[in-house]
C-alpha cells in the first residue's frame, strides 16, 4: 500500500511530473514512491569531478551549481540548479563515464532521488515515465542551445539581465566570480554591469 503521507510530502514532485508527462495519478504514485528523500548540506558536493554520476535528483528546495576547470586551471561555472529542476551530470550518467564536472550545494538542498539502475527500470516499465524523461532531456537540450547562442548574439549585459530575471536567488547565494564565469565575462565586467544596471 502506498504511504499517503509520503505522497503528500512529495507533492511538489508530483506536480512537476504532471507538467512533463500525461501520466495518471495512479502511475505518478507508482513513480514517486521509488524516489527517496535526499539532502545535501550547504557547501557539500552532490557530485565530484572524476566520479560517476549515479544519482538522479529532483531538487525541491535550495540552489546548486556545476563547474569544471579550463586548460589554465580556472574554475568555470557551467550551470545553476534551482528548485523544481532535475540535478545530474547527463554525460556521465547516461554514458556511465567519469564526470568532468562537480556539482556543489550553494545552500542546504532537499529533494528526492533515485539511482541509475532503478531509474532505468522505471523507464522500461512505465511508458509515461519515458515521456517524462524525454521531455526533460529535450528542454535541457533547448536550454543549452539557447545559452550557447546567447553568448554569440547577446551582450554581456543582456545575458546578465536574463539570468537575473530567471533566477534572482543565484545572486544571493553564488559568488560574483562564479556568476561571471557562467556568463562568460570577467569579475570586473560583471561589477561594471551591475553598477550600471542599478544606476538606471
Amino acid at each position: 500500500m502506498i504511504d499517503q503521507l509520503d505522497m503528500m510530502n512529495k507533492q511538489s514532485f508530483v506536480e512537476f511530473i504532471k507538467m512533463h508527462s500525461p501520466a495518471t495519478n495512479d502511475v505518478i504514485e507508482e513513480i514517486v514512491i521509488k524516489f527517496q528523500t535526499h539532502k545535501v548540506e550547504k557547501d557539500s558536493f552532490f557530485l565530484k569531478q572524476g566520479e560517476l554520476s549515479d544519482v538522479y535528483l529532483f531538487l525541491e528546495s535550495g540552489i546548486m551549481r556545476s563547474y569544471t576547470f579550463d586548460m589554465d586551471g580556472n574554475e568555470i561555472t557551467t550551470n545553476f540548479f534551482k528548485p523544481n529542476s532535475v540535478v545530474f551530470e547527463v554525460a556521465s550518467f547516461f554514458n556511465r563515464s567519469k564526470s568532468l564536472e562537480s556539482i556543489q550545494a550553494l545552500t542546504d538542498c532537499y529533494g528526492y532521488s533515485i539511482r541509475y539502475l532503478e531509474l532505468n527500470e522505471l523507464f522500461h516499465s512505465i511508458p509515461e515515465f519515458r515521456e517524462f524523461g524525454r521531455s526533460l532531456l529535450v528542454k535541457g537540450y533547448v536550454a543549452l542551445k539557447q545559452r550557447t547562442l546567447s553568448v554569440i548574439h547577446e551582450t554581456a549585459e543582456e545575458r546578465y539581465i536574463q539570468l537575473l530575471e530567471s533566477n534572482e536567488a543565484i545572486f544571493q547565494h553564488a559568488s560574483l566570480k562564479s556568476i561571471a564565469s557562467y556568463l562568460g565575462i570577467t569579475d570586473t565586467s560583471l561589477s561594471r554591469i551591475r553598477s550600471n544596471f542599478y544606476k538606471k
